[in-house]
């Protein structure tokens, strides 16, 4: 038997590719469903995503939900709680890109920076281009120290940290959705 993260089923996008559910996923896209109804800080995108999250562990039989089966459920959700308005704006965020860094730097090889970053401006460009808006680039630390091949942090790790920070700040900064992507870095 296969146990899923919180006996939540995965969500099967159009394309063929699944995700874990996540309820910030699905609190981000009704909270800007409801800004586009006209509720600017819309206090019930949890409560919502709650309800749905019940459904999904109590209720839902199967192990993936297809993307317009829920999108279905959190409209029937909103219309049933009185906001039909906001239902009829809804639509799926697409899902977040997730890239780690450590795993960029071991495609590179340990020491060779030049092509660390040659990698990561690709991959940058490719997100960039890509429907997403949120981003999460994760394993900075172990990144570092596997450029530096250090064992312990140093100053060079903590400059090597700040150049990358900087590369993808600037490298997004050039994308024209620059102001609508959501970058976390860590």
């Amino acid at each position: 038997m296969i146990a899923f993260k919180n006996n939540i089923p995965l969500v099967r996008f159009d394309d063929g590719s699944i995700m874990d559910f996540e309820s910030r996923w699905l609190s981000e896209g009704l909270a800007r469903a409801a800004s586009r109804a006209g509720y600017q800080k819309w206090w019930l995108a949890e409560h919502v995503t709650e309800t749905v999250v019940t459904y999904l562990r109590n209720d839902f039989d199967g192990s993936v939900v297809a993307l317009p089966q829920l999108c279905t459920t959190v409209q029937s959700v909103l219309q049933v709680i009185g906001y039909a308005d906001v239902a009829t704006h809804f639509e799926p965020l697409p899902p977040p890109v997730r890239l780690s860094l450590a795993t960029l730097a071991q495609e590179a090889g340990a020491g060779y920076e030049l092509l660390f970053f040659r990698l990561l401006q690709n991959q940058l460009r490719a997100i960039a281009d890509s429907p997403s808006l949120r981003v999460e680039l994760f394993d900075l630390h172990p990144c570092v120290k596997l450029l530096r091949c250090a064992k312990n942090w140093s100053t060079d790790c903590t400059g090597l940290r700040a150049e990358i920070v900087r590369f993808v700040r600037e490298e997004l900064d050039l994308s024209p959705r620059a102001a609508e992507l959501n970058l976390q870095l860590s």
